[in-house]
This record gives structure tokens, C-alpha cells and sequence, in this order.
């Protein structure tokens, strides 16, 4: 349990309602505090910085003018809500965020009943918003709906599809734009606030009402009063899109300045129908080092700050030795540019998470940052390798879920040569359910013409690229998050890798009496299932088996082992349903005789909390420890 002896102001905010009884000076010292305290709790924990730091005094403001949780705040994406959880009752136990049992990294509605929509994948917050604007107004309530969107966020196909539909209905719905984009910084100062307040105010709102009715008879008048007010609008900033939309557009102002945020949002309370904020913070406002750099800081180990230490010589864990999958996929898409001219590399707004940085910067020519538009990335490639390129997608597993159909009727029903290099296969950690990549397995095999591996090691996987890039048809190359088991890549001897073919990496038959015991083992747990095999040498025949290709799979092998073993365990860091364990027992169905025990092992049929990678493998019995008990508990003498 988090204590707040260090700070007077921030104990006393048991809930929004707190909020209510401080006057703006007394905001402003919370804002303070609450910068300090999330340092405090982070350097603890880790967890996501930079944007929470960002709207600290946003979300002061939200609450003590709205009425939460009747009004309903939806963070985008959930990375800034750290502020919002604080504010909202969960000061105390921000210790444990992200930890297992603990708080969620992210808004979730088991959790709080201020976290009022549930989140994690980016630009879902108007759509949300909207329907819950939408409900109120059936229900004749005069509650409202904020969506708060970031900059990077409004790239979304999704984000512009819920405005052009919100801008035709009549529903109170608040839409503030935080945008952090440091170009527009110098168009915010007194005259935007000043602006934004008459934009925003009674009398405003009022004239333009009123005028509309009494000119409204007179077009050529009501006509040049239209274009004056455009016109003031743009001399903020062109707003001229969202009044388009049939938004109220006002903005931007200083997403520091408390007051401003205040009189403003006050302003808009008493409006009817969608208005649209625009606001500018700065990531990491506060924190000199993730003010410079807030793509460093946009998440941060525990231990990263030092109070001995001057801002200036912050620092993190040092580098592990075993390099991460994501190090070894930059390393080839790196070496692979260097002889394929053809080759391009696509990334949704993730080119530091996927690895891409060092390619950005050798290969300028040939990245493309789509922006927060998964569906756009894959359709994109799609139509580069109609014409001969050679696309390389870099992608999440969570995220490439928004690309299904691109992925099914761009790519694979054409048999384009696109390359999806799948990062954070499997369970993810501290991120939780919204960013566990758990179903690409069962939702890509399904896909008539694709090709999909994953790699045990980082030689493999390095090896693996290359080979899937090879290919004239859809592939995948689907790899965890962090670091491999310490394998190091041999660039100058490829690995044998052949469509479709199985690798039989231990077996004891010469030394080990007992059952047969095959373990067909799918990616990256491959080191557990080698750990276990040897924990049991001793009491079994044991054949482990690194799969590689998931699709095709290595039929004639699986048949073979089928008929010389008592009992088949397959394992992967994918959902059992229709996964590569799923694929093995249509094979053994598909022999219409006696075929031995096989026990599928993998992700079962719920969402992950979040906890560390080790503590769910462990939780689902896919590390060393599950595997011995699974066969010693399967296995009948």
C-alpha cells in the first residue's frame, strides 16, 4: 500500500468529488504533486511515463469539472490514465500497477467504475464515446461522453469514421484532442486561450444561434458572418475539418494551464450536441529527460531514476546479453536491404517497438510509417508487391488483429509476396489481455496460401526472415517479446530450412528405458520442452521436436511419431483453440485408426491478466515445471 505522507494536497483526493472543494491555486499544487508521485510510485514499478505526465492537468480538470463517473471519460489507447487511476480512488495501490494481482496498466471496467470503457489498442475511444452519448440520449439523460485522443491516434481510419458519424447526430459528446506534437507548441500562448474561451462561451454560442435565425433570410449576409467566424477560427489553427464534420471546434489551447482548461471546459459543459477540444500538452511535461526524449520515456523500467542523481543521469537496467527477437529482426531487415533493393519496410506507428529504427535511418527511402492504420499497412504492401517490391510488414500480433481482412482479401487470396515480421507473439506480460498476441496461430493457419514459422532461437528466427522473404507467396515469422534462450546468429552459414519440415532436436532412445513420450513443440517454449526432456532422461524415452512451420505443417513426421510413441504433447504460446495443436490432432483424426494419446498445450480459453511472462507460463503449465507434471501426471506405467 502506496503512502501519501509526502504529499498533503493528493491524500485528501479519495475521490473526483475531493476535487470539487480545491480552488485553482490549490489544483495547480496538486498537479505538482501528482508529477512527483508518479515518479515516485514508477521508478518502483515501471510502467508507462510520458504520457501520463503529459495529462496531469487534463485530467485534473476533467474531473473536477464533470460530474464523473455519470459524465464518462474515455482514454484513448490508456497510456496517459495513470493521472485519471490516481485521481479516482487508486493512489494507494498505484504501487502494484501492472503487477500480477495488482492494477491494470490500462482503463478496465472490473476495475473502477470511473474507468468507464476498457482499452489498450489505439483510436477506439470516439466510437465508444459516442455510443454512450447515444444511450444517454435515449434514455433521456443529460450526462456527457469525453473521448480523450491523442495526436498519433487521430491517424486511425476508426478515429474518422465515429467523428463523421458523431458529426451528424445531435448527441452531447465532448472530443478533445491532445496533441503533443511539439511543431505546434508556438500556436499555443494567451491569444489561442483567449480565443478558445469566446469560442467556447455563452455569448458566442448565443450570437451564432441567433444570428443564424435573424440572417438566415438574408443568405448573402449570413453568408460573410459564416466566413468571419471561419476565419477567426483559422487564425488558431485550421479548424475548418471538424466544423466540417459538423463539430464545434475550439482550440487549441494550453494543456497545462489549468485555468484556461477550467473556464473552458466549464464553457462547454453548458453546450448541446458534439464539440471538439483541441489542446496541446508536452510528453513528459516535468521531467526535463522525458521532455527531450518522450519516445525513451513513453514506458520505463523500475529502478529508472535515481534522487542522488540529477535528471540528466537517469538510467535503466543495462542491456542483456541474449539479444531480444526484436534486436535480431533489426538486424536482418538491416543486412537484407543491403542486397534486396526491392525490399521495403512498413510499420503502423511502431517503428521503435518493431525494431525498425536503425533501418529508418540507413534506409530512408525505403520506410513507411503508416501512422495508427493496420488496415492501410497491409493493403499498402499489398499493392507494392502487385508491382514487384518486396514489402516487409513489421507488426504486433494484437495489432495485426485489425488487419484481418486485409491480411485474408489483399494479400493472401492474391498471393502477393508479403512478409509479416510478428512481433510479441504469445504472452506479452505486464501489458495484460488488450496486448497478449495469443491468437495469430489459430487466425492466420485458417488462410489459404500462407506460410507461417516460428522460430526456437534467435538464429532461427534471423534464418527464418530470410527464408520467409524468399518465398513468391504470403509468409509470417512469428516471434515473442524479449530476449531468445542465448542462441547466436551465424550470418554466414544459412540455417537448412525447408518448407514444411520438422528439426528432431533431443532424443534419449539409446539410453532410456520406458514410455514413449514425443513433444511437438512450436516456437519459442522449445527451451522448456528441451529443460523437461532432460529432467525426465532418465524415466522415459523422450523425442523433442522443434516443429518450425506451423503452416505447412510436417504431416509425414507427425504420422511417423504417431505410430512409435504412447503419448504426444504439443506446446505453443497460442490459444489451444484452432491452434498449431489443433493442427496436429486434424492430422492424427485424418488416419481413421487407433492413434496414440495427444495433449494439446498452450493458452486456454480466457483473456491473460497481466503479470510477468514467466508467472502465466507458469500459470498455464507451458514452462519446464508444467511439462514434467503434465507427463508424469499423463503418462500410465
Amino acid at each position: 500500500m502506496t503512502e501519501l505522507l509526502h504529499y498533503p494536497l493528493l491524500a485528501t483526493i479519495e475521490s473526483p468529488d475531493n476535487l470539487k472543494d480545491l480552488d485553482t491555486d490549490q489544483l495547480i499544487l496538486l498537479a505538482a504533486e501528482l508529477r512527483s508521485f508518479l515518479l515516485e510510485t514508477l521508478n518502483k514499478t515501471g510502467g508507462h511515463f510520458s504520457s501520463g505526465f503529459g495529462t496531469v492537468e487534463l485530467s485534473i480538470a476533467l474531473h473536477q469539472v464533470f460530474n464523473t463517473p455519470d459524465d464518462k471519460i474515455i482514454w484513448d489507447v490508456g497510456h496517459q490514465a495513470y493521472p485519471h487511476k490516481i485521481l479516482t480512488g487508486r493512489a494507494r495501490q498505484m504501487d502494484t500497477i501492472r503487477l500480477k494481482d495488482g492494477l491494470s496498466g490500462f482503463p478496465k471496467r472490473s476495475e473502477s467504475p470511473y474507468d468507464t470503457f476498457g482499452v489498450g489498442h489505439s483510436s477506439t475511444s470516439i466510437s465508444a464515446a459516442l455510443g454512450m452519448a447515444i444511450a444517454a440520449k435515449e434514455a433521456g439523460l443529460p450526462r456527457k461522453s469525453i473521448a480523450v485522443i491523442g495526436d498519433g491516434a487521430m491517424t486511425a481510419g476508426i478515429a474518422f469514421e465515429a467523428l463523421n458519424h458523431a458529426g451528424d447526430l445531435d448527441a452531447n459528446l465532448l472530443v478533445i484532442l491532445n496533441d503533443n506534437d511539439m511543431s505546434i507548441s508556438p500556436n499555443v500562448g494567451g491569444l489561442s486561450n483567449y480565443f478558445a474561451k469566446v469560442l467556447s462561451g455563452k455569448f458566442y454560442t448565443t450570437v451564432k444561434s441567433n444570428s443564424k435565425k435573424v440572417l438566415g433570410s438574408m443568405p448573402s449576409v449570413w453568408e460573410l458572418a459564416r466566413r468571419a467566424e471561419e476565419h477567426m477560427k483559422g487564425m488558431v489553427v485550421p479548424g475548418t475539418l471538424f466544423e466540417e464534420l459538423g463539430f464545434n471546434y475550439i482550440g487549441p489551447i494550453d494543456g497545462h494551464n489549468i485555468p484556461a482548461l477550467l473556464t473552458t471546459l466549464n464553457n462547454i459543459k453548458e453546450l448541446s450536441g458534439p464539440q471538439f477540444l483541441h489542446i496541446v500538452t508536452q510528453k513528459g511535461k516535468g521531467y526535463t529527460a522525458a521532455e527531450q526524449d518522450p519516445t525513451k520515456y513513453h514506458a520505463v523500467q523500475a529502478g529508472f531514476y535515481s534522487q542522488n542523481n540529477d535528471q540528466k543521469h537517469t538510467h535503466t537496467a543495462p542491456a542483456p546479453k541474449a539479444l531480444s527477437y526484436t534486436q535480431v529482426f533489426s538486424q536482418w531487415i538491416v543486412d537484407a536491404a543491403k542486397n534486396h533493393t526491392q525490399l521495403i519496410a512498413i510499420t503502423p506507428a511502431m517503428r521503435e517497438g518493431s525494431g525498425l529504427v536503425e533501418f529508418s535511418e540507413q534506409f530512408e527511402q525505403r520506410y513507411y510509417d503508416v501512422g495508427i492504420a493496420e488496415q492501410h499497412s497491409v493493403t499498402l504492401a499489398a499493392g507494392m508487391a502487385c508491382e514487384g517490391l518486396k514489402p516487409v510488414v513489421a507488426i504486433y500480433s494484437t495489432f495485426l488483429q485489425r488487419a484481418y481482412d486485409q491480411l485474408i482479401h489483399d494479400v493472401a487470396l492474391q498471393n502477393l509476396p508479403v512478409l509479416f515480421a510478428i512481433d510479441r507473439g504469445g504472452i506479452v506480460g505486464a501489458d495484460g489481455a488488450t496486448h497478449t498476441g495469443s491468437f495469430d496461430l489459430s487466425f492466420m493457419r485458417c488462410i489459404p496460401n500462407m506460410t507461417i514459422m516460428a522460430p526456437a532461437d534467435e538464429n532461427e528466427c534471423y534464418h527464418m526472415l530470410d527464408f520467409g522473404f524468399s518465398l513468391n507467396s504470403p509468409a509470417a515469422v512469428r516471434y515473442p517479446r524479449g530476449n531468445g534462450p542465448g542462441k547466436a546468429i551465424n550470418k554466414q552459414v544459412p540455417l537448412n530450412i525447408e518448407t514444411g519440415k520438422a528439426e528432431i532436436v533431443f532424443d534419449n532412445h539409446l539410453a532410456a528405458t520406458g514410455k514413449n513420450i514425443t513433444i511437438f513443440s512450436f516456437g519459442s517454449l522449445l527451451n522448456e520442452a528441451l529443460l523437461a526432456a532432460a529432467e525426465l532422461t532418465q524415466s522415459y524415452h523422450i523425442k523433442v521436436i522443434n516443429m518450425r512451420f506451423i503452416k505447412p505443417l510436417d504431416t509425414d513426421l507427425i504420422i511417423q511419431e504417431s505410430k512409435n510413441t504412447d503419448l504426444i504433447l504439443t506446446l505453443e504460446d497460442n490459444v489451444i483453440m484452432g491452434g498449431a495443436g489443433s493442427a496436429v490432432n486434424e492430422v492424427l483424426i485424418s488416419q481413421n485408426k487407433p492413434i496414440c494419446r495427444c495433449i494439446n498445450l498452450g493458452l486456454p480459453d480466457v483473456f491473460p491478466e497481466h503479470a510477468t511472462q514467466q508467472e502465466l507460463h507458469h500459470k498455464y503449465g507451458l514452462d519446464c515445471a508444467g511439462l514434467v507434471k503434465t507427463i508424469q501426471t499423463n503418462v500410465r506405467q
